[in-house]
């Protein structure tokens, strides 16, 4: 994977959890790293040599000052790892407020749409880059109580479909990382609602999360910075349009423990 060594890549979301994860994979394995967050606290403790803006991903006015930044500073960018996603609320349809439907939606499909939009044109002009989405298992199979997150997920891919097909003839990959479960206080937050909403203990949301896997286990942010690394590198250079599961293979999406 040394062969893209130097790469200029963006990480929106980059601060925490699973993007801070892939910026360090990126950052370890010798590229150039840009990371975004909607708060500047989340920004204040990054390494020395990361690039980092403050800016809300569904801001286009912001998102198109970052792309004007990255083109001064840098002069183009090789990757984009569309990472930026809230967790969005836990309840049943009937009881979820259209604001809060909007603002799950919003930030998880338009944040990556923006993203998207204002690359292209930089990848275009080298005919080369990657774009990689981050969904998760819920695009894939849904999950009660979790409307809005899943609907968005599902609808990243989409995107991510359609920007491989008409990226493509330029050179330019898209592809979805959809975790699983992944270890963290996002996660902590996801499995004090669910029980709350279903009548269970936290411990019994996280096991029924794990026993829902053939691997019996929930993963770790670096496994999906690994996989992130390795789509954004030329070892996966004609790997495009693709959706790929980081999640101990999921057998049941729902399990009830």
């Amino acid at each position: 994977m040394s062969a893209m060594q130097g790469s200029r890549v963006l990480v929106t979301a980059g601060g925490s959890g699973i993007g801070r994860a892939m910026a360090e994979g990126f950052a370890a394995a010798g590229h150039q790293v840009w990371v975004t967050d909607v708060s500047a606290v989340s920004l204040s403790d990054l390494p020395a040599g990361w690039r980092a803006t403050a800016v809300d991903a569904t801001d286009e006015a912001g998102v198109k000052a970052l792309f004007e930044e990255i083109t001064g500073e840098w002069g183009g960018l090789d990757v984009l790892c569309a990472n930026a996603g809230v967790a969005g609320p836990t309840t049943l349809i009937e009881d979820i407020a259209l604001e809060d439907w909007r603002k799950c939606v919003s930030v998880n499909l338009e944040g990556c749409f923006l993203a998207a939009k204002h690359a292209a044109p930089l990848m275009k002009a080298a005919k080369a880059g990657a774009i990689i989405v981050t969904s998760s298992t819920a695009g894939l199979y849904g999950y009660p109580n979790r409307a809005p997150y899943a609907s968005a997920k599902w609808a990243v891919i989409g995107l991510m479909k359609t920007l491989a097909m008409e990226l493509g003839p330029f050179g330019i990959r898209a592809n979805v990382i959809c975790p699983g479960a992944v270890e963290g206080p996002r996660m902590e937050g996801v499995l004090e609602r669910e029980a709350a909403a279903k009548g269970m203990t936290r411990d019994q949301v996280y096991d029924g999360y794990a026993s829902g896997t053939s691997m019996r286990s929930f993963v770790e942010a670096r496994d999906i910075a690994n996989m992130a690394v390795f789509l954004g590198s030329d070892a996966a250079r004609l790997v495009s349009g693709q959706v790929i599961a980081v999640d101990g293979h999921t057998e049941n999406p729902d399990p009830k423990v």
